[in-house]
């Protein structure tokens, strides 16, 4: 029965897909449609950004230039057919990444550390090849095939051993994973450094960048969580360059030109920075000065009121904390934070109506439960 039933397993499995990826012209085995990629990043992708500090809405003008930036190397991508969306995060932390069907975003941080537009082209085209390639469904994918084959090979063998199969079978699995993750972001630079070149830039600003985070590997931490570097990285986008030539756009004075208040406004996110692990350390009167100094720097910034309004609940001013907080909110209406840490404030001062709708506010920007037991509590 055993030995029926192994092979019978896996062809299930062998006749779900064989198919071609659209990138890298290998063939691979797909379950997951590019509908349901599609359906997946589209649900996933506003969660996303609101966990991931919720949208950079005080420069538009810079939102438009980095979409239009992504957009021209999505069209020369394998899948340019994508519904591709560009999102900046409001995160001081050098990162960017990609969702399945081609969703996107980059860090305001990260931008701030860039030096022209072909560095910003790299990390978007690299982005791009995540999406093109199928990185996260072949993750998914890979996922299932692993464990089918585990749940296959223990009905294979001795009851006796199943157990140590599965255990040593799952340690294998993880260093098959991990390789595939190193894999994809070879590829990402590779075919990404190919976008650049069909869109007109550089590609050797795939180079400059890689440098830039191995030179920089302690503000690099939210891309090297995912994006690791090394100067053997570095070497081998020198290497596909040989063979593409650095003859296209760098854009540096374009990109200083759009990223110019991006800039102005750094000094402020420093002393935004040092307010926020002020609060950490129970320093409230600190991390009010620090939100007071940043707001006279950069007075559209939303996040700077927050900080005043939470320094000021931790001062046990409560009428100074919510007339921040209605500041931040009025700034910018589009983070589940602004209107979670309101709604606490109003419930604990007596304000149902208020609490709910800022409880109900929050929630549809995030489902937390936080927010789902909060609303419960006051409507």
């Amino acid at each position: 029965m055993k030995i029926f039933l192994l092979p019978l397993f896996f062809s299930v499995f062998l006749f779900q897909g064989c198919a071609t990826n659209p990138v890298t012209g290998k063939s691979e085995l797909q379950f997951v449609s590019e509908q349901e990629e599609i359906s997946m990043g589209s649900e996933q992708y506003p969660m996303q950004i609101q966990l991931s500090g919720g949208p950079y809405v005080i420069d538009p003008d810079l939102s438009q230039y980095v979409n239009r930036i992504g957009q021209k190397l999505a069209a020369v991508s394998d899948r340019p057919h994508l519904p591709y969306e560009f999102t900046i995060v409001n995160d001081s932390s050098w990162n960017a990444w990609a969702l399945p069907g081609g969703k996107i975003a980059i860090n305001r941080g990260l931008l701030e550390s860039l030096r022209n537009e072909s560095e910003l082209a790299a990390i978007l085209g690299h982005e791009i090849v995540h999406s093109a390639a199928r990185h996260s469904a072949q993750q998914m994918e890979r996922g299932l095939w692993v464990q089918a084959g585990l749940i296959g090979l223990t009905l294979a063998i001795d009851q006796d051993y199943q157990r140590s199969v599965m255990e040593t079978g799952s340690t294998i699995a993880g260093i098959t994973m991990l390789k595939y993750s190193r894999d994809a972001e070879t590829e990402s630079d590779y075919y990404g450094m190919k976008y650049m070149k069909k869109a007109g830039y550089d590609p050797s600003g795939a180079v400059s960048l890689q440098q830039l985070f191995a030179d920089n590997t302690d503000s690099a931490g939210g891309w090297l969580s995912s994006h690791p570097a090394s100067i053997e990285r570095v070497q081998r986008n020198k290497e596909a360059l040989k063979d593409l030539t650095s003859d296209g756009y760098l854009g540096s004075a374009e990109y200083r030109s759009h990223t110019r208040e991006l800039q102005d406004r750094a000094p402020a996110y420093i002393l935004y920075e040092q307010g926020q692990k002020a609060l950490e350390e129970n320093k409230p009167k600190q991390a009010l000065l620090r939100s007071l100094e940043a707001r006279k720097l950069a007075p559209k910034e939303a996040k700077f009121y927050a900080l005043s309004a939470e320094a000021y609940e931790k001062l046990g001013n409560q009428r100074a904390a919510m007339q921040a907080w209605d500041q931040a909110i009025q700034l910018n209406s589009e983070w589940f934070y602004f209107y979670l840490k309101r709604a606490i404030l109003n419930e604990k001062s007596g304000n149902r109506n208020e609490a709910a709708s800022d409880f109900k506010n929050s929630f549809d920007l995030l489902p937390t439960e936080e927010a789902k037991s909060g609303f419960q509590r006051t409507n």
